[in-house]
C-alpha cells in the first residue's frame, strides 16, 4: 500500500542494545515522527527507553533537526482529577513510565527539537472501543471520564504541527468532552450489536479528565469530533 502511494518503506528494528536497518536513507529527513508503543511486558521500564535511546543514536548521527513523539495519556494516574501536561510525573503502570523515560530521552537531546504529543485512546475507522471493553474481565467503574480522540483528529494535529512548525513543546490530545464510561460504552456497545460491560457502583475516586486546552489555544485548533458521542451519533445514522 505504502509504495502505490509513492512511499518507500525501509526497515528499522530497535533492541535495548542495537538496531538494525536495511537503509541508512530513512534517516536523512527533516522530519522524523516515532510512533512506537512500548510493549507490555515485564521489563518495559528496561527495554524501551533503551530503544528509544538507540533511536536517538541515529537521530542525532544523520542531524536529523526535527522529532515529532507520539506519547499517551497513560502518563498520566489514573485517578488525578484534571490533569495537564506538566502533571507527568508519577504513572500508574509501567507502560506509561517506560514512556516519560522515552519523552525525556528525547527532549534531552540538543542535536535536535523534539515535540511530544500524548493522544488519548483512540477511536474512528476499525477502531471500536466497545470490544476492547467488552474482552474486559470483571465489574467496570462507569462513572469515570472517557480520554478519547478520533483517528481525524490524531492525524489533522500531527499535520497542523508541522505546518505551524511547533517545536520543543508538550501537548495533551484528546476530546474536549468526557462522557463517562458508562454513557459512552453502552452507546457504543448498543451500536456494534455487542454485551455491554458490566458496571459498578459509582467510586469515591473521580477518574482522570486530561485537558487539552494548551493545544487548542497553541495550534489555534477546533476538534472534528469535540465529543467522542459525535463519533457514535455518526456511526449510527451510517448504518
Amino acid at each position: 500500500m505504502l509504495r502505490e502511494k509513492g512511499i518507500l518503506p525501509y526497515q528499522v528494528i530497535l533492541f535495548a542494545d542495537h538496531a538494525e536497518m536495511d537503509n541508512p536513507e530513512f534517516f536523512k529527513a527533516d522530519l522524523v515522527i516515532v510512533s512506537i508503543p512500548p510493549r507490555r511486558t515485564d521489563d518495559v521500564e528496561r527495554v524501551f527507553p533503551a530503544q528509544i535511546g538507540q533511536l536517538v543514536h541515529y537521530l542525532e548521527e544523520y542531524q536529523v533537526p526535527r522529532v515529532l513523539f507520539i506519547s499517551s495519556t497513560s502518563v498520566y494516574p489514573e485517578s488525578a482529577g484534571i490533569v495537564k501536561e506538566e502533571d507527568a510525573v508519577s504513572p500508574d503502570k509501567n507502560s506509561g513510565r517506560a514512556l516519560i523515560e522515552a519523552e525525556n530521552l528525547l527532549g534531552r537531546s540538543k542535536a535536535f527539537k523534539t515535540t511530544v504529543v500524548r493522544f488519548g485512546g483512540l477511536i474512528g475507522a476499525d477502531r471500536n472501543p466497545a470490544r476492547f471493553l467488552a474482552r474486559q474481565k470483571g465489574v467496570v467503574d462507569g462513572s469515570k471520564p472517557v480520554n478519547l480522540i478520533h483517528r481525524d483528529d490524531c492525524i489533522q494535529i500531527i499535520l497542523e504541527l508541522i505546518r505551524q512548525e511547533v517545536w520543543g513543546e508538550v501537548f495533551n490530545a484528546c476530546c474536549p468532552e468526557h462522557p463517562e464510561k458508562r454513557e459512552f460504552y453502552e452507546a457504543a456497545s448498543e451500536i456494534s450489536g455487542i454485551q455491554p460491560p458490566v458496571f459498578g457502583q459509582r467510586s469515591s475516586s473521580s477518574g482522570k479528565i486530561v485537558d487539552s486546552t494548551k493545544l487548542v489555544k497553541r495550534l489555534n485548533y477546533s476538534f472534528i469530533y469535540p465529543s467522542p458521542m459525535d463519533w457514535l451519533k455518526g456511526v449510527n445514522s451510517s448504518k
